[in-house]
């Protein structure tokens, strides 16, 4: 498969299994032989997925994947699990009614079925090192908070805030016993939640350094943004905050505009 210079690669993969997690999570185990050099510790990362469309074949796919075809439906997804002795990555998607090509596919994923994997990119975590932890995840945002939350000290304290569009679309979470997890339902995600920031504002902040991950919408994700940098006085270099969606944009308009905004 096509390696570009910076030692990444594409890979094509299979879909060794796939369920409902809640209503609104499915995960699908990805597995095959070209995941045998995929580099360790890379949960919270972000992969691009590439997907099989019209129904081609899987020689078809291959050749597309090997040229770099434009033709493939593109999205971001982050490797929430990675198990090296099984040969397998967890993806877990955010699912509705009439969502989008990864959406579908994953609805629709059973094993055997098969797709591109680019990358991954960087592990999404906070600042190493800090006194205190700070998290704020809408769905799109909870496999990389969650991969994010498993790796932190035994000893981290701190909050994670995680919205949901429903009561049971809460899930179990590992995390260190001095993380405080605080679930708020945000019933309509085409309307961008104030919810995280009321949380923020109302913590009796901690002295020290914060160790903050943020992200989700990008309307919510400005105004945390915002607060933390203007308001709290934190270094926005020494943050992960990232807007990973824009209501009433698909991915690569949202990406045009991000690109346009950091220029």
């Amino acid at each position: 498969m096509k390696k570009p210079s910076n030692g990444r690669r594409t890979r094509l993969l299979h879909v060794v299994g796939a369920r409902r997690l809640t209503p609104t999570m499915q995960r699908v185990t990805l597995g095959g032989d070209e995941l045998a050099d995929f580099p360790p510790n890379m949960e919270s990362a972000h992969i691009k997925l590439m997907l099989p469309t019209g129904g081609r074949d899987l020689a078809t796919f291959r050749k597309q994947l090997e040229t770099g075809s434009k033709d493939l439906d593109r999205r971001t997804y982050t490797v929430r699990h990675h198990r090296p002795e099984a040969g397998e990555i967890d993806i877990d998607f955010v699912v509705h009614e009439g969502g989008g090509p990864a959406c579908s596919w994953a609805l629709s994923a059973k094993p055997g079925d098969f797709v591109g994997v680019g990358g991954p990119g960087p592990v999404k975590k906070p600042v190493e090192g800090a006194d205190w932890y700070l998290f704020g995840a809408d769905p799109s945002a909870l496999p990389a908070a969650a991969a994010a939350l498993e790796a932190l000290p035994d000893d981290a304290v701190g909050h994670a805030v995680f919205e949901i569009t429903r009561d049971d679309d809460i899930q179990p979470m590992s995390a260190p016993p001095g993380i405080q997890i605080h679930w708020m339902v945000h019933e309509d995600p085409h309307k961008s939640s104030k919810q995280q920031l009321a949380f923020f504002r109302t913590l009796d902040w901690p002295g020290g350094t914060a160790g903050i991950f943020v992200a989700g919408e990008s309307g919510a994700v400005l105004a945390l943004r915002q607060y933390l940098v203007h308001e709290r006085g934190l270094d926005k270099r020494a943050m992960y905050i990232s807007a990973y969606w824009k209501i009433g944009l698909i991915e690569d308009q949202h990406q045009v505009q991000k690109d346009a905004a950091a220029a």
